[in-house]
């Protein structure tokens, strides 16, 4: 089968990237998009149609997924590290390597086996969360949180991390920024969400997906993916450091324990350009 050139032009542009060491670049081009204005969005939800449309999203949302695997778009091999969320309670951030648009639910999939029916809410940038089509109203209304650039956003989004944190809810984050798609090797880490998590004494959930080829070709020309979602050692702000020295630290442990997983499962030592 002939590989689709889209998915070609974003294997060869990882790797130029990778080489740059510009591992923060988006690979593949998203439509147009308008920048939002973040006193016209409600990012709890509050208002009775967009809570209604956030069910509906959600609803929908998991439905798409859960076809996507009986399609064997992608393959949900298991999770591993259940045990790291014993005794866990309360609200939490969640980061997680961002290798295709089916990791988050796949990250979902796995908390579900330990924490039962709840909803996992994700930060999207402002350009995606005005995607068309069905995954646009998904990423506007399935649980999400828009982060975009200015002072007057980032407030307005911390204030929506600071509520849903005090309702116990989980958080989904991805650290590294742009999505690289099945893309194997932890990146280096933005501070963005461990500066968030230690203003907030927020603890953060590491995980790390790992990746298998498995025996079917998708529609790309490319071999399917088997996804097993590693949750790692939870990382908790420490109460004698400043904001910015706890940003640092939980930075550099989550960086840790997302390599020591890498190592461990492929069996390779951490390079880049390999």
């Amino acid at each position: 089968m002939e590989k689709d050139p889209g998915r070609v032009a974003a294997v060869e542009k990882i790797k130029e990237f990778e080489r740059l060491g510009l591992f923060d670049k988006d690979v593949e081009i998203d439509p147009p998009w308008t920048p939002l204005n973040p006193d016209k969005i409600d990012f709890l939800k509050k208002n009775l149609f967009n809570k209604l449309k956030s069910h509906i999203a959600t609803f929908c949302g998991w439905r798409f997924f859960e076809k996507s695997l009986k399609k064997k778009v992608w393959i949900f091999k298991g999770v591993t590290g259940l045990e790291n969320l014993t005794g866990f309670e309360g609200g939490a951030l969640i980061t997680c390597n961002h290798i295709s648009r089916y990791d988050n639910y796949a990250v979902h999939k796995a908390m579900r086996q330990h924490f039962g029916h709840y909803r996992l809410h994700k930060v999207v940038r402002e350009g995606n969360y005005s995607f068309p089509g069905l995954i646009g109203f998904l990423l506007r209304n399935g649980d999400t949180i828009p982060v975009g650039d200015g002072h007057r956003f980032m407030v307005k989004f911390a204030d929506a991390l600071k509520g849903l944190l005090k309702k116990n809810t989980k958080i989904l984050i991805y650290p590294e920024q742009g999505m690289w798609w099945n893309y194997r090797k932890p990146r280096p880490l933005k501070k963005g969400a461990f500066l968030f998590a230690a203003k907030l004494n927020a603890p953060i959930i590491p995980c790390f997906i790992t990746l298998n080829d498995s025996e079917y070709i998708g529609a790309d020309g490319f071999p399917v993916q088997e996804y097993t979602v590693n949750i790692l050692p939870i990382i908790r702000p420490d109460a004698g450091l400043d904001a910015s020295e706890n940003c640092k630290k939980m930075l550099e442990r989550n960086f840790e324990l997302w390599k020591d997983c890498f190592e461990k499962t492929y069996g390779i030592e951490l390079n880049y350009c390999e």
